[in-house]
């Protein structure tokens, strides 16, 4: 089953939640999450771990990379740093960026790739966080997957798969609820653990993708703004 066998990176997020969902479609699935010592690592992981069993996979990876951590330069990974405020139309590098997490996170995954056989990575990145986040551009993962294709086995085939990186957050609330996606077990807050804080970027941008869909978000939240 080889060449239909794919790893997915799963952050325990709804973009990967939809990534998975879509993976699954026409290929076995192989799920990795990466801790990395950000501030809701066990939230985040026990995100994963509900989807993973939703799904049934039993092809799982969790690796820890605290190296990040170590590293820090990035409010999710240091306490010093706090975590910014939503703002929707800011541009440039927020906070909230973890100085070249994606191509740590891709390096584990194409070296399990290879390792099972799997020819495919699906990442469920998305170009509506490029202004801010770099390695979340098809340009980025195109350059990666040249990379591999010069640091791998002669005989190995591997592709860097992103289904969702054109989408909105709209679509993809609007896309999981048509495939069924299981977003009542995903985790997006940047900030804490049991509700979410519903003011960090990521909560914003979750809840106005649910918003602009029409939809009610099935996560709690300590509050819940308009984000237009």
């Amino acid at each position: 089953m080889a060449g239909d066998l794919a790893v997915v990176l799963a952050s325990g997020g709804m973009d990967s939640c939809l990534t998975i969902a879509i993976a699954r479609e026409t290929r076995d699935l192989a799920l990795l999450h990466c801790n990395y010592g950000q501030r809701t690592e066990s939230r985040e992981l026990r995100a994963f771990q509900d989807i993973a069993d939703f799904y049934l996979v039993k092809h799982r990876l969790v690796v820890s990379m605290e190296h990040l951590a170590k590293i820090g330069g990035s409010s999710l990974t240091d306490a010093k740093i706090p975590v910014s405020e939503a703002d929707l139309a800011a541009r440039g590098i927020p906070s909230s960026y973890v100085p070249f997490r994606n191509a740590n996170m891709l390096s584990v995954a194409v070296s399990w790739a290879e390792t099972i056989g799997a020819h495919s990575i699906y990442v469920g990145a998305v170009e509506e966080d490029s202004s801010g986040y770099p390695d979340c551009r098809r340009e980025f993962y195109d350059a990666f997957e040249a990379a591999v294709r010069a640091g791998t086995r002669p005989e190995t085939r591997i592709s860097l798969i992103t289904p969702v990186i054109r989408m909105s957050k709209k679509e993809i609330v609007r896309k999981a609820m048509e495939l069924g996606a299981p977003l009542q077990l995903t985790w997006s807050c940047y900030r804490s653990e049991d509700v979410a804080c519903g003011q960090c970027d990521s909560c914003a941008l979750r809840l106005r993708g649910f918003q602009q869909a029409g939809f009610e978000d099935p996560i709690p939240y300590r509050v819940k703004p308009v984000y237009s």
